[in-house]
Parts: C-alpha cells; sequence; structure tokens
C-alpha cells in the first residue's frame, strides 16, 4: 500500500527532515576533517546528535542491525557496519542514517572523500550526486516511479558507470521502508502514478565497475562483487503539486 500524507503529517516529516540533515552535515564534516577516527567513533557521534534532537535513530534494532549509522568504505556499498577500522586518507566513505520524529521517518545518505583522490573517484562521486538529483527532478504529480528510475540510470551510464540493480530506494513514512519500491534502472513510464502527499527516498548506488554485488558474512554489509568501488547519496522527499520538496536538504549535500 503507498500512503498519502496529509499536511499534519507532512510537518512531522519536515521536522524529521530538518533533524536528519543537521547530523549528516555534522557527521560528513567531522570524518572529513578527522582522518583516522573509526567507524564505531561516528557511529556514536551520529547517535548522540540525533538523541540530543529528541529524537530517535531509525536504524538501531531495524531487522537487528545494532548500530545508528551505516558506514560503507570504499567498495562497501551500504550496510557498513561500525567497528574498530579506521577511516584513512584516500577512502571514500557513505554515510547512511535514519531519524524518528514523534513517529515519523526520515532517511538520507551521502558520500565523501577523504583528503586527495583521483579524478575518477572525484568523478564517481559527482555523477552519484548529480544523478539523485536527475531522479528528484522526476518525482512529480502524475509522473511514474519508474520515471526516477529511468533517469537515474540514463545519467548514470552516459558518463560511465554503473547503478546497482539488486536494492532500491523506497517509500518512507510511519515505517522505515514502505511501498513504492524505486530502482534504479527501468525503463520509464511504468509504475504506480506518483500523487501529491508521496513521502520517496531516493537513493542512487553507483559503482566505478560492474553492477553486481554481494552481501558480507555479517549478513549486512552490501559490497562490489569486482570490489571496485561505489558511492551512495540518498534524499527523502515529498511529492507537491508543484517541484518535489527535499525534506533532507543540508548545506553539503546540496550541488
Amino acid at each position: 500500500m503507498i500512503f498519502i500524507r496529509s499536511e499534519e503529517e507532512l510537518k512531522y516529516l519536515r521536522t524529521a527532515g530538518r533533524i536528519l540533515a543537521k547530523v549528516l552535515q555534522r557527521l560528513q564534516e567531522t570524518t572529513i576533517n578527522n582522518p583516522g577516527i573509526t567507524t564505531q567513533e561516528l557511529n556514536k557521534l551520529a547517535e548522540s546528535l540525533i538523541l540530543k534532537e529528541n529524537a530517535k535513530p531509525a536504524f538501531k534494532g531495524y531487522g537487528s542491525f545494532p548500530y545508528s549509522l551505516c558506514v560503507s568504505i570504499n567498495e562497501e556499498v551500504v550496510h557498513g557496519m561500525p567497528g574498530p577500522r579506521q577511516i584513512r586518507p584516500g577512502d571514500i566513505v557513505s554515510l547512511d542514517l535514519g531519524v524518528i520524529w514523534k513517529g515519523y521517518y526520515s532517511d538520507a545518505a551521502a558520500t565523501v572523500a577523504i583528503g586527495k583522490v583521483d579524478k575518477e573517484i572525484e568523478r564517481l562521486l559527482k555523477i552519484t550526486k548529480e544523478s539523485l538529483y536527475e531522479g528528484i527532478k522526476q518525482a512529480k504529480k502524475g509522473r511514474r516511479v519508474s520515471d526516477i528510475s529511468f533517469a537515474i540510470q540514463y545519467y548514470v551510464e552516459k558518463n560511465g558507470f554503473s547503478v546497482v540493480r539488486d536494492l532500491a530506494g523506497h517509500g518512507v513514512g510511519r515505517e522505515l521502508h514502505e511501498d513504492p519500491y524505486i530502482p534504479n534502472y527501468g525503463k520509464p513510464y511504468r509504475g504506480p502514478r506518483l500523487e501529491k502527499g508521496m513521502i520517496l527516498a531516493i537513493e542512487p548506488m553507483v559503482n566505478m565497475g560492474n553492477f553486481e554485488v554481494e552481501i558480507l558474512e555479517n549478513g549486512w554489509t552490501v559490497v562490489t562483487k569486482d570490489r571496485r568501488l561505489s558511492a551512495h547519496f540518498e534524499h527523502t522527499i515529498a511529492v507537491t503539486d508543484n517541484d518535489p520538496e527535499i525534506l533532507t536538504l543540508s548545506n553539503i549535500s546540496t550541488p
């Protein structure tokens, strides 16, 4: 079932989005400016910042996931589990988290480079972020879910990268994952028609090499099968009568 959220509900969703944007911006700054920080330290920071806003971490306890933040490094696509690993210069780091505010969820992610990286790695991050906004542009009333999917795939592939096909965006609202399922690839003009009040988490995951992925033995962390780099960006958006409203927009994550 696809839920249509009321204006009253949208107020709660906006607050959840603002809190998440604030926390994600702080996490990006901390990660970039502190080479050597551990992924566990970032998880602790994320949880403390969320709780300071009188919100709750959406990921902790979700499907038995024990952390508030997913930290995915280099060939890790998503669901990297925090621990003692240190983030080093030359790494790229995806920070993915969610917030619950008075029972309403927001979900967002961004990938940052630590120190100097190759031009092609910089381009991977740039194209992934831009593909997110290409998808968001399609999230308008009257269009279809697959218009988002096609826009992302077209932009990524014309720039020489590949989109992960085993994972997708999703609806979000009273639960972290709701309908509709939003692949990052596919033909346009298909799937449910978008309506005002739909809340969507759009999240391209883009690989430098092949699109194939696999899950590590921990049962959570998804990595590229060829072990080449992957980047991930995500926003929670609301479909409106006009342009989509980005609920998780922060200073760092704007294009």
